[in-house]
């Protein structure tokens, strides 16, 4: 005989929509863009930076929309600015211990590092004289300080929605804090498939596309990991997932895991040209199983 469920089965249910859904995955996108944009830049030669300044000047735009999104989901816009700052006072509103205050100030953060990043990333591109920014971007200190800062906050990011539906009262959600790890290993694989799809926009060859198929690779085998033990700490509370939302959940892991793991897998003749297809499909199904998670707990409620 099956044991109860939780007793955080039965709760308030949150109501959120389809711009909770666009939050999650475009702020977990750009985030994994930036860190992974972070990484190319610190590690890579002079041939692979066109890559991260891509990731650069397309992390910015999706931090853009993620603001838009997060300030017109609130029930008063215009009190956006209370997710910072006290009501009466002023004073910065900083809470630990609310994973919703921390992701407001690492979006801040974030958005900061990847604005100087962007400025720096676009006089590469197209104002080769304005050398003060281009002292924004490795290999110097201050543009080594920006990028690493901003990763430790983009890291940051790709996980905080994650932690944030655990700490919920919800069901589903709170039996178990895996979510956060999920939302990590799946934000930074949707990361390096945009970067694959934006190197085929740069023309030329760029030899960090092949290692960048091969960390794409680990992060979908991690992230199956991650799912199989996503699903054994629910236990009972897996049983939540017996709705439409479960399948969706399934096809968005088949989508964009099996998949794509099986077209990135290394070959002794890398076939790079399916890795268009493959990264397309990680995005897509990045996509449809946030879908999942952000309703499934009302398909339990009573």
């Amino acid at each position: 005989m099956l044991d109860a469920p939780s007793s955080t089965w039965f709760t308030v249910p949150t109501h959120w929509g389809w711009l909770i859904v666009l939050h999650f995955f475009l702020s977990g996108l750009a985030a994994g863009t930036f860190f992974l944009s972070a990484l190319i830049d610190l590690t890579r030669p002079e041939a692979d930076r066109r890559l991260a300044r891509l990731g650069y000047l397309a992390t910015l735009p999706l931090l853009a929309v993620v603001g838009v999104i997060l300030i017109v989901d609130l029930k008063r816009p215009e009190r956006f600015w209370h997710m910072l700052l006290a009501n009466h006072t002023l004073e910065p509103m900083f809470k630990p211990w609310v994973p919703m205050s921390i992701g407001s100030w690492a979006v801040l953060f974030l958005g900061l590092f990847a604005l100087l990043a962007f400025v720096a990333s676009f006089a590469e591109w197209r104002r080769p004289h304005w050398t003060w920014a281009r002292r924004l971007r490795p290999p110097g200190a201050l543009g080594t300080t920006v990028v690493v800062l901003g990763a430790f906050f983009a890291l940051v990011i790709t996980g905080y929605t994650g932690v944030m539906i655990s700490v919920l009262n919800q069901p589903v959600w709170s039996d178990t804090p895996l979510f956060g790890m999920l939302f990590n290993v799946s934000a930074v694989a949707m990361a390096a498939a945009l970067l694959v799809l934006g190197s085929r926009w740069l023309g030329g060859e760029i030899p960090v596309v092949a290692a960048l198929q091969r960390i794409l690779a680990w992060l979908l085998g991690l992230q199956l990991l991650v799912l199989l033990a996503l699903f054994l700490n629910l236990g009972d509370a897996a049983r939540g997932w017996l709705n439409v939302w479960g399948f969706v959940l399934a096809v968005g892991v088949v989508v964009g895991v099996v998949l794509p793991l099986v077209a990135a897998l290394p070959r002794k003749a890398p076939r790079l040209a399916s890795l268009p297809l493959a990264a397309a499909l990680v995005l897509a199904g990045g996509f449809l199983v946030r879908t999942a998670i952000v309703f499934v707990p009302e398909a339990n409620l009573p």
